[in-house]
């Protein structure tokens, strides 16, 4: 049996490894298929895409990773099979690296007041600026030079929702996104959809139900921190209302070191006939 992983990040956004080494990463996995689907951007997509163009034995899809809120809950949409140069997933994708820039500063700026003054030049940050960085750059930097233990502890302490260096900041709506990622040719799939707040059943099948009314495609069944029990909940859920199923690892590189391309925290496995099934709905637009 073939197997795939369809959501991945590079250095384009808050990965370790560039777009060309994300491929290359699910080729020594043995991969058919892999989707590069960095946060509100599609900059690394042509590298990604030309180290895939020699290689037919490994699909390389193009995708992208943009949050938004629903009923007060942050939700992120995946979009598959997308033209980078759309101009309308383009005009959103500034909205959200700009709102990005925006919550960045202020972190920047209240990790400062809190006594934990880094430098935004600094070798953590890779040359990028306030733009381009998220919150595992100021958790690296935390655990370089302020003695945290993890980056996980950094979100535990500091970082993580709610707690005193946590900035929220504006979203585009999700009508908005699953509509820019259609106009970009691409499939929009809600990806973790259990793994914020735990909710439970019934904000998983309302909010399925609101999403597909939008346009919604395909929900991410198949993750790296679901159990198997959480797996059929969602693929129960995605029958019930009409919606494929996709998965992958959200491979980060080092920023996760526990999670392993193709293969999460040890126990992912997402059957390639997914990658069919998602690309076979293409046509019916």
């Amino acid at each position: 049996m073939d197997f795939i992983d369809l959501h991945t990040h590079s250095t384009a956004s808050d990965g370790t490894f560039t777009p060309a080494e994300v491929y290359a990463s699910a080729l020594e996995v043995d991969l058919t298929a892999v989707a590069l689907t960095d946060h509100d951007t599609v900059a690394g997509l042509e590298e990604f895409m030309a180290a895939g163009a020699d290689h037919p034995e490994c699909a390389a899809v193009p995708g992208v990773e943009v949050a938004s809120r629903i009923d007060n809950k942050e939700i992120h949409l995946l979009g598959l099979f997308i033209d980078r140069r759309s101009r309308s997933l383009l005009e959103m994708l500034e909205f959200c690296r700009s709102e990005r820039q925006k919550r960045n500063r202020d972190i920047f700026l209240k990790l400062r007041f809190l006594g934990y003054d880094l430098d935004i030049g600094m070798d953590e940050f890779g040359g990028k600026d306030l733009l381009e960085i998220g919150r595992p750059h100021f958790a690296r930097a935390l655990v370089n030079h302020y003695g945290f233990p993890s980056l996980q502890n950094c979100f535990d302490k500091l970082l993580g929702y709610g707690k005193p260096a946590w900035i929220s900041r504006k979203y585009p709506l999700p009508e908005d996104v699953i509509n820019a990622i259609h106009l970009a040719g691409g499939v929009a799939v809600w990806a973790h959809p259990i793994l914020r707040d735990v909710p439970d059943r019934a904000f998983l099948l309302r909010t399925c139900r609101r999403l597909k009314k939008m346009g919604l495609d395909g929900i991410e069944a198949y993750y790296s921190m679901f159990s198997a029990r959480e797996t059929a909940l969602i693929s129960e859920v995605a029958r019930q209302y009409g919606l494929l199923l996709a998965g992958g690892s959200d491979f980060h590189g080092d920023n996760r070191p526990n999670i392993l391309m193709g293969f999460g925290s040890g126990g992912l496995r997402v059957p390639e006939e997914l990658y069919f099934k998602l690309k076979n709905h293409l046509r019916d637009y």
